[in-house]
């Protein structure tokens, strides 16, 4: 049997920003950098160091149950916490570096009381006018950061649910816009839809597959005139 890891996320980093006079600590972390469709979410947390929820960890490392029930505690005990959400269409207009910033930066706009320290999973942001560190696996050591990363993760995953059911047959339900296996194969199959980045890697053809559907293409322009589809005698809807 598979022994889980023992946890090492611990408030030791918020306790001595404190007894240095900081009195807002916030975490920082994001969701959905690396995904193929979908937005990437940012969350910042200001926890009360006296109501901890029980079991804060790097949301990867917990399991679903787990993550709502911590995602509940969250919401009931944290002084403040906001999300930043940028789309698919802004992330390809600029890329998922800034996107993942821009989104970091509109959560902590969000936090009220305004933060008067920041820790955050790998990412600097020096344009932020708020004494910061960035930490490495920061959610595996920063209670706060495991806090955002649980908020975010969360969110993401149930707004992933709710276009698997507006795009059906891609699967966002399972792999949430990851670029897993059978994700690949629903591109092959659907194409692209609204909420997939076509900047990534992965979701636009490769000069490949767009040859194979060239030729595809090109079998239908030469197929018998009879072979009319449904498609053909109906009008476009206006999107």
């Amino acid at each position: 049997m598979r022994r889980r890891n023992r946890s090492t996320c611990t408030a030791a980093l918020e306790q001595e920003l404190q007894r240095l006079g900081y009195r807002f600590i916030a975490g920082v972390d994001e969701v959905g950098r690396g995904a193929w469709a979908g937005p990437v979410i940012a969350a910042a947390v200001i926890l009360d160091l006296d109501r901890l929820p029980e079991g804060l960890d790097d949301s990867k490392r917990l399991s679903r149950s787990r993550r709502e029930a911590l995602y509940d505690a969250i919401r009931h005990t944290a002084r403040a916490l906001a999300l930043g959400i940028v789309d698919a269409a802004e992330i390809d207009r600029t890329n998922i570096r800034r996107a993942t910033e821009r989104a970091m930066r509109a959560a902590i706009a969000g936090l009220h009381p305004r933060p008067d320290y920041l820790l955050i999973d790998a990412v600097s942001l020096p344009d932020v006018n708020i004494p910061q560190r960035a930490i490495i696996r920061g959610d595996q050591l920063s209670v706060s950061i495991a806090a955002a990363s649980i908020l975010a993760k969360v969110t993401r995953d149930r707004l992933m649910r709710e276009y698997d059911r507006l795009y059906p047959g891609y699967g966002f339900a399972r792999h949430v816009g990851y670029g897993t296996r059978a994700h690949q194969q629903a591109l092959m199959r659907l194409g692209p839809c609204p909420i997939h980045r076509l900047s990534f890697r992965g979701v636009a053809p490769s000069r490949s597959e767009s040859d194979v559907l060239c030729r595809r293409a090109a079998r239908l322009d030469l197929a018998p005139a009879t072979a009319e589809t449904e498609a053909d005698r109906t009008p476009p809807k206006g999107r």
